[in-house]
């Protein structure tokens, strides 16, 4: 009770500042200083997902829903977006290069400067299942001195997936790389 009644408050507050910023633009600027914006996007926010640019949608869509069990939720000539479904879904969405809206206007991903990390809870099951269906996978199960159980595989877009189960790491190995403060 007490958050939706922090919520109500957040929205008539949100409301009455943007009525009033409205009529007043010169004082934005000062007034938004006063408004809780993390709260505002907070209480609002529904859900945060990557979409990554293509030239292989259906090849994209195949692989994650076929390896990974994902749905699709929507789909267009452009973009498609998957789901794990459940009780705490996660979501993932691809969009081809060649797509009418703008911005983002980025060129499709090359396999650098980013991954995707899929946690399990038992990532030895996982790559047992994986690789009896016929998954090819890149990096074989290992256990990581940084605490980590994983194995990884490229998607159609050579986008690097780190299945990941979290273990104890050795003894000491965070002592090495201190938090800085």
């Amino acid at each position: 009770m007490a958050m939706k009644k922090t919520l109500l408050v957040l929205s008539i507050t949100f409301a009455g500042f943007r009525t009033f910023a409205q009529q007043q633009p010169t004082i934005l600027t000062d007034k938004m200083k006063e408004i809780p914006h993390q709260a505002v996007f907070t209480a609002h926010l529904q859900a945060i997902y990557p979409v990554v640019i293509t030239r292989q949608l259906p090849d994209c869509q195949r692989f994650y829903t076929s390896w990974f069990g994902m749905q699709t939720v929507f789909e267009s000539s452009w973009y498609i977006m998957l789901s794990t479904g459940g009780k705490q879904p996660f979501t993932l969405a691809f969009m081809h290069e060649q797509h009418p809206s703008s911005p983002p206007s980025p060129a499709a991903f090359s396999g650098q400067g980013s991954f995707l990390t899929l946690q399990v809870a038992d990532a030895r099951l996982v790559y047992e299942a994986m690789k009896k269906a016929g998954l090819t996978i890149t990096y074989p199960l290992k256990d990581e001195p940084w605490g980590q159980r994983r194995f990884g595989l490229l998607d159609p877009n050579d986008m690097w997936i780190d299945v990941v189960e979290q273990i104890e790491p050795a003894p000491g190995f965070w002592d090495r790389y201190p938090t800085e403060k």
